[in-house]
């Protein structure tokens, strides 16, 4: 298999999934500027141009970090990455997939935007980013991982999407469920290895 990635995009999240279901794959780096990797014309592999992409080994191209890290997980349901279908857990996996994808990872593209000005980032944050941390901060609370005590692809997901608030100066010092969190996330192998393959270093906490 071949993760197309870019070092600290939505990639990350399959790439940890892989790594927590002992899979072969290779990582292949996209430059988003050019739209090449090292094999040519990225947009031959995922026309719409983003990633992360997970080519199988028949050849066959997934796209979407949800459908990916669905996908991971129940291609390999030994490893446990999600609940097993029709099971209440699942659906509050899948809610915790869904809501990081729609609330969260939306949000945080608001602030990557060059289109915006500072200010407005900054309101946006407070007005409407504030509310989801407090939210994801509550719930961890009671809550080592999205299902309680089992890791889960919603993990790697959630983890991937608030390790960016540095990026965009956002603080969350003063949520200590989510830094717990994002220190256990951080404990975790495939974690560690998954941001060294992509030369992020491991945050100190």
């Amino acid at each position: 298999m071949k993760l197309y990635f870019a070092p600290g995009s939505c990639g990350l999240a399959p790439q940890i999934a892989l790594r927590e279901s002992e899979q072969n794959f290779e990582l292949i780096k996209v430059d988003f500027a050019t739209k090449t990797t090292i094999e040519g014309d990225y947009l031959t592999v995922a026309p719409k141009g983003s990633v992360p992409a997970l080519m199988l080994n028949d050849g066959d191209v997934l796209t979407e970090v949800v459908v990916l890290l669905q996908w991971i997980a129940d291609n390999h349901p030994q490893y446990k990455l999600l609940p097993p279908f029709g099971s209440r857990d699942r659906y509050l996996a899948l809610e915790w997939l869904n809501f990081t994808a729609t609330d969260l990872h939306r949000g945080m593209a608001v602030m990557f935007s060059p289109l915006i000005d500072a200010t407005s980032k900054a309101k946006f944050a407070a007005d409407n980013l504030a509310s989801k941390f407090r939210y994801i901060d509550d719930y961890l609370f009671t809550n080592d991982y999205v299902l309680g005590e089992d890791f889960s692809v919603a993990d790697a997901y959630l983890y991937n999407v608030l390790s960016w608030t540095p990026r965009v100066n956002i603080n969350l010092e003063s949520y200590r469920s989510i830094q717990r969190f994002m220190r256990m996330m951080e404990q975790r192998p495939s974690v560690r290895e998954a941001l060294k393959a992509e030369g992020i270093a491991l945050p100190s906490r």
